[in-house]
């Protein structure tokens, strides 16, 4: 009864954590601010799991000139993103994508951790 009662004690300070994190965090990022999140997002082109951020190649510059002329048009993020990844392709996110294959991906950990939620409840309810 002793771990139940820990679980959702653990659980309660998650939920208060996620909570402070998304009150906490700003609503409109400065002009810079959204430059460099859009840089760490980008892949170098020539490079090899380096961001333009990191990079200093001359492909790398001349993307990040891109995202910081793009942003001061005013640009959306997932627009600068989309257009980078139609003239580079697929591989120059960093992340994966969120439609077809990669939605996996996204999803397969929220799957994992609602098995392992269900498991433990049934596991529970045996016990009690």
């Amino acid at each position: 009864m002793k771990t139940f009662t820990s679980f959702w004690l653990y659980l309660a300070a998650l939920v208060a954590v996620a909570v402070l994190v998304g009150v906490a965090s700003p609503s409109t990022p400065s002009r810079a601010a959204r430059v460099a999140h859009l840089e760490s997002l980008v892949r170098c082109p020539s490079c090899e799991d380096l961001s333009v951020a990191q990079s200093n190649a001359t492909s790398s510059i001349a993307v990040r000139r891109e995202i910081a002329a793009r942003v001061a048009e005013g640009d959306s993020d997932s627009a600068i993103l989309t257009s980078l990844e139609s003239v580079y392709g697929p591989t120059i996110l960093l992340s994966p994508s969120t439609r077809g294959i990669g939605a996996l991906l996204w999803l397969a950990p929220a799957g994992a951790g609602l098995v392992l939620l269900l498991v433990g409840w049934r596991l529970w309810r045996r016990r009690a």
